[in-house]
């Protein structure tokens, strides 16, 4: 009941920002909004796909070659149904493992069918009674090396539409950061350091926290009580489905089972 009525008086603000967004406005007047940033396979995919419960397109290399604006809409009695449009286009469905496949296809035609990236926005709005009011853009990788079929610039080209995003003074920063590497030397950070120094509008996300080497333990923690690089909203540490258990199909339902078991019981992180 409550959800209900909280959504009906977001919804109406969040409609209104996407509009917004869709026909050009933001160019004069920032917009709020929440980005989603961090270094090729730092775990963002499965971070979306744990708040959203949809399997976006993942993999090793670049995935990610459009900005992918993520709208989440919390409907009543609504099982699951999800839009998506890019340029002049629009298609509707109601099977969930449709998700990915209908991104792909929107990248090959913006992108092309390669490796290469574009700035045009894919959006994906889905409606459910098992979701929040809530919208993410979700932005590309950041690769350093280029693979074949790569511009030499692809990293550049990259940071450069990242910072198009993450610069706008109403734009929450959230950075996925695995759990395995130096903080201080993490580009995402980095790049979010430089538009946003005092951290007053940066989340870090840290993710695999099961892959990190045995006695390092101690190191994460003291980054997620906020004590090495101090960000206003902090930090969070999350445990999402691995790319065996995907393959084992493992459902996302079991995957949240095996992350609260795996906190409840580890040693060091239990007292999280």
């Amino acid at each position: 009941m409550f959800q209900d009525q909280l959504a009906k008086k977001v919804q109406p603000f969040i409609e209104l920002i996407d509009y917004l967004r869709s026909i050009g406005i933001e160019k004069e007047l920032p917009l709020p909004s929440i980005a989603v940033v961090g270094d090729q396979s730092s775990g963002k995919s499965s971070v979306l796909e744990a708040l959203s419960g949809v399997a976006l397109p993942r993999g090793n290399g670049i995935v990610t070659r459009c900005p992918l604006l993520l709208r989440l809409c919390y409907v009543s009695g609504v099982v699951w149904k999800a839009v998506i449009s890019y340029k002049n286009k629009t298609f509707e469905f109601d099977d969930r493992e449709e998700v990915a496949r209908h991104v792909e296809q929107a990248q090959n035609e913006l992108a092309g069918r390669g490796v290469g990236i574009c700035e045009d926005l894919i959006t994906l709005k889905i409606k459910s009674s098992t979701v929040c009011d809530l919208s993410l853009i979700y932005l590309p990788g950041i690769a350093r090396v280029p693979v074949p079929g790569q511009p030499e610039d692809i990293e550049a080209q990259i940071k450069s539409l990242i910072m198009k995003y993450i610069s706008k003074k109403k734009t929450i920063n959230l950075v996925v950061i695995p759990c395995y590497n130096d903080i201080a030397t993490t580009e995402a950070l980095k790049m979010v350091q430089k538009v946003d120094p005092e951290g007053t509008r940066t989340l870090a996300i840290l993710t695999k926290p099961d892959l990190i080497d045995k006695g390092t333990e101690k190191d994460v923690l003291k980054i997620v009580r906020n004590k090495t690089i101090p960000l206003n909203m902090g930090y969070v540490i999350v445990k999402c489905r691995g790319q065996k258990q995907i393959d084992d199909k493992m459902s996302i339902a079991q995957a949240l089972e095996e992350e609260l078991y795996f906190f409840q019981n580890h040693e060091q992180f239990k007292f999280l």
